[in-house]
């Protein structure tokens, strides 16, 4: 990761930006065409273009979500690695070659090696049984006895040397793209995902930072409790963490992975920051999350040793949901600015913290997220009342001004970051949606390729952006 550009700061004035997963970039060109030879990875042109209409829209910040490698429902919430790309990015029309950089190639499979060979293994192995998970896989792999690593490394040598290549070729486009989107005063905002998928390298090479069964299966599962808008709560299946052996090895573990994101993007956000103030448990089996517990987490002791390693955080803390003082505590006891979103302001109080009169300065305010329906969809899909009261809120006389009302209000707050989904900034309804949270299938598949940003939209966000004193350096 030395070969990265250092960060940039994000949150030292009033800026605007866009929430975009490369993934809506997989297969477009300059201008949204796609039709022209074979699907290009997120990392070259596309991304370039994008870049670039941000710079011209007056946006300072790109928010791409987790990078990841991911499972089959393409959830990038949902990681194999913390530390590798996903390889699909990758635009293989201007990925390097490493023959023509063969010392370069080298030194950074050897500066990377500490998760490199880890995850080129756990990949291959897992390609060569057909992706079952691991505790699946022949005893003597899933339990790492060092004889039966050797010969695989030997038997899928070619495989791995592949799998090395992809991961370089994704950090090099990488830091050629936060080069350019530097250039043009672009910073980009990324995401930790609080746990990790079940079948990942971690949870294989890393078991004691897990709450494992002996079979390598998790013994209690992440979630959250019963809600207002969940009866049984949420069992999302990620194993959680062993905070005991965490702190009795000085939290290398998290330390590892948070530097990887450090050294990626400029700013961080930790998904689901609650569960490092205290965590839903449920008991492996149960059948619903409604039999779990709420367990403490030595929130202060991590972020303190984040913060002795990195110097300061430039993190942003994700407290939707259900959050208790003792969040705020620790958010607030390391200065983190936390997240309010438009949508979820309209439920008749004058004092609901989503409303955007109600921000502070420490805030990362938002229409909606990827976890929303887009702002449209939204609107269409409330009762008259509520639609009612919005429409008045916002000072919008149609439908068709709905999603430039929102962006207005948000960018008008005090909010130090305002992010915009791009569908909200094209107007795009439901059908647009990237994520519908607690569904399996159907989600992250909406591209934007049918739908570019153009310059209209970019001439209208930076009169926005411009007139609250939101524009880029």
């Amino acid at each position: 990761m030395s070969d990265l550009p250092p960060r940039l700061p994000v949150l030292d004035r009033r800026r605007a930006g866009v929430l975009l997963h490369p993934s809506a970039l997989v297969g477009t060109l300059p201008g949204g065409d796609a039709s022209r030879g074979a699907p290009r990875g997120a990392l070259g042109a596309a991304a370039r273009a994008f870049i670039d209409w941000l710079a011209a829209a007056g946006c300072s910040v790109w928010q791409v979500l987790p990078l990841g490698p991911v499972g089959e429902d393409g959830s990038p919430y949902w990681v194999r690695s913390d530390h590798a790309g996903r390889s699909a990015f990758i635009d293989l029309e201007e990925a390097p070659d490493p023959v023509g950089q063969r010392a370069g190639y080298q030194d950074w499979c050897a500066r990377e090696a500490h998760w490199l060979e880890d995850y080129v293994l756990f990949m291959a192995l897992s390609q060569a049984h057909a992706r079952k998970p691991w505790w699946q896989w022949q005893p003597g792999l899933a339990q790492r006895e060092p004889a039966a690593l050797a010969a695989a490394r030997a038997r899928l040598a070619t495989e791995l040397e592949a799998l090395r290549v992809a991961q370089w070729q994704f950090a090099r486009q990488w830091s050629a793209l936060r080069e350019y989107a530097h250039a043009r005063g672009v910073r980009l905002f990324g995401d930790l995902p609080i746990y990790l998928a079940p079948d990942s390298v971690a949870t294989w090479s890393a078991r004691a930072q897990f709450q494992l069964a002996a079979d390598g299966q998790p013994a209690a599962l992440a979630g959250v409790p019963p809600d207002y808008f969940s009866a049984d709560g949420q069992l999302w299946g990620n194993p959680l963490y062993d905070w005991a052996q965490a702190r009795g090895d000085g939290f290398a573990f998290w330390r590892t992975r948070f530097a990887s994101q450090l050294a990626r993007f400029d700013l961080v956000r930790i998904d689901h920051f609650r569960g490092l103030a205290g965590f839903w448990s449920v008991p492996a089996g149960a059948p619903t999350a409604r039999e779990g517990q709420w367990v403490p987490a030595p929130g202060h002791e991590l972020l303190a040793a984040l913060r002795a390693d990195a110097g300061d955080l430039p993190v942003v803390a994700e407290d939707l949901g259900l959050i208790t003082p003792d969040v705020d505590a620790l958010r607030h006891g390391y200065a983190l600015p936390g997240m309010r979103v438009l949508q979820f302001g309209f439920d008749g109080s004058p004092g609901n913290p989503h409303l955007a009169y109600n921000y502070s300065r420490d805030t990362v305010a938002y229409t909606g997220t990827h976890d929303n329906d887009t702002t449209r969809g939204w609107y269409d899909a409330l009762d008259a009342d509520t639609a009612a009261r919005v429409a008045l809120h916002l000072g919008c006389r149609g439908r068709g001004e709905l999603h430039w009302a929102a962006i207005r209000t948000v960018l008008s707050s005090v909010a130090v970051l305002v992010i915009i989904p791009l569908q909200d900034v094209l107007g795009l309804g439901a059908e647009a949606r990237f994520n519908v949270p607690g569904t399996v299938g159907g989600n992250w598949g909406w591209r934007a390729s049918s739908a570019s940003p153009g310059h209209e939209a970019a001439a209208t966000l930076r009169a926005l952006v411009g007139s609250f004193g939101r524009l880029q350096d």
